[in-house]
């Protein structure tokens, strides 16, 4: 169901990102964006002279290079449109992210490696969203690895730990008492009432 009708209005600003996952022959997988931001209308930049309307403000890459288990294994960024020319400066300093790994404490520690005067508020933006996406593009994988190591498990007489999922209590659907978590973790219920709830 689209929003509801707006008001009469112009358009002025357009912020365009396009995300993929890809898995590379190699066995690894890459996250790539691409973000570019336009005006509707032209005006003038102090570097670049007048930019004209659907002209380029930002136009950025970003591609994570990262392993199954989610640890960056290369950042490559490039700037091919920005505000200033100086901006470019910024994209080698996002190869410091190699050796973090997606997940707790991810915004924190591309901060610590490229936030501020380090890096660039955009590729740093962005860098948010291409973790879900990386999430996206491994978790099927990553979820048939861990149905099979548990039937391997359960095959050879072994006792399987219950981890509650990263993805529980992240969203309606995945709370605790939702339909759609008890129905994927049945030991939920049996949680809830041992707990008395």
């Amino acid at each position: 169901m689209p929003l509801s009708s707006p008001a009469p209005r112009e358009p002025l600003h357009r912020r365009a990102i396009d995300i993929r996952g890809y898995r590379r022959e190699d066995g690894l997988f890459d996250i790539e964006a691409h973000l570019v931001d336009t005006k509707s209308y032209p005006f003038v930049n102090d570097d670049r002279g007048t930019i004209e309307p659907g002209e380029a403000l930002h136009g950025m890459w970003l591609r994570l290079t990262v392993r199954e288990d989610m640890e960056i294994v290369a950042c490559e960024a490039s700037s091919d449109f920005t505000p200033y020319a100086v901006c470019p400066q910024a994209a080698p300093n996002f190869a410091r992210l190699a050796g973090l790994r997606i997940g707790p404490g991810f915004n924190r520690a591309v901060q610590e490696r490229v936030g501020g005067v380090e890096g660039c508020t955009h590729l740093r933006e962005v860098l948010g969203q291409m973790a879900t996406v990386a999430f996206q593009t491994l978790y099927p994988i990553r979820a048939r690895r861990e149905r099979e190591e548990t039937a391997r498990i359960m095959a050879e007489g072994g006792a399987v730990e219950r981890r509650r999922p990263a993805m529980l209590g992240s969203c309606l659907a995945y709370a605790a008492d939702s339909p759609v978590a008890q129905a994927r973790w049945p030991w939920l219920k049996e949680e809830a009432k041992a707990g008395g709830g």
